[in-house]
């Protein structure tokens, strides 16, 4: 029995199409299921991951890495001041210090009277909780007005825990306003 051309046609098309579809099939790249890298809290919330409310906040990954935000440090406040005239080498502005911290920095001769300064650490409404002298490291000679390194250890109550304010004052014998200098920024006490 002959086949007739016209099914015959059919036949041969259904066979190229089948093969062309399953060499297509097998050739076409294949979605890979990649997992994203995740090596930073931007890369966990790049990738869609969920990312907590907290402050600072936190995401989380499926085979549970946390990462948390990195904040940028806070900056000293300086009023009638800077840091020309005073720099802080501990704490550092957002620090998380302990209940007894030591302050170090170096100031211009001109910040002391009589080789000293006042120190406070405040609560977050600006009461004091605790207070300090700044005084030369070494006896170094503050009668200059060249910077001259200080140092002084602050206790602060045991029952304070949370945010507080270090604020370093010029000695200001003359109690005028316009002579009054400072530089403040924020700390955490915990331990």
């Amino acid at each position: 029995m002959a086949l007739k051309p016209l099914p015959l046609l059919i036949l041969i098309l259904l066979l190229v199409g089948g093969v062309a579809l399953s060499v297509y099939l097998f050739m076409r790249p294949q979605a890979v299921s990649e997992e994203p890298i995740v090596l930073s809290f931007l890369d966990c919330e790049a990738a869609g991951y969920p990312v907590m409310e907290s402050y600072p906040r936190q995401c989380r990954t499926p085979d549970s890495r946390l990462y948390v935000e990195e904040l940028p440090a806070p900056e000293p406040t300086y009023v009638n001041a800077s840091a020309d005239l005073i720099r802080l080498t501990n704490p550092t502005p957002g620090s998380v210090v302990g209940k007894t911290l030591t302050v170090m920095g170096e100031a211009r001769g001109t910040w002391y009277f009589e080789a000293s300064f006042p120190i406070e650490v405040r609560d977050t409404m600006g009461t004091v909780i605790a207070t300090g002298i700044g005084q030369p490291v070494g006896g170094a000679d503050w009668m200059t007005e060249d910077f001259v390194p200080f140092s002084s250890t602050i206790t602060v109550p045991e029952s304070f825990i949370g945010e507080a304010v270090l604020v370093l004052m010029n000695d200001n014998p003359s109690g005028m306003v316009e002579n009054a200098r400072l530089i403040s920024f924020p700390l955490t006490i915990e331990y």
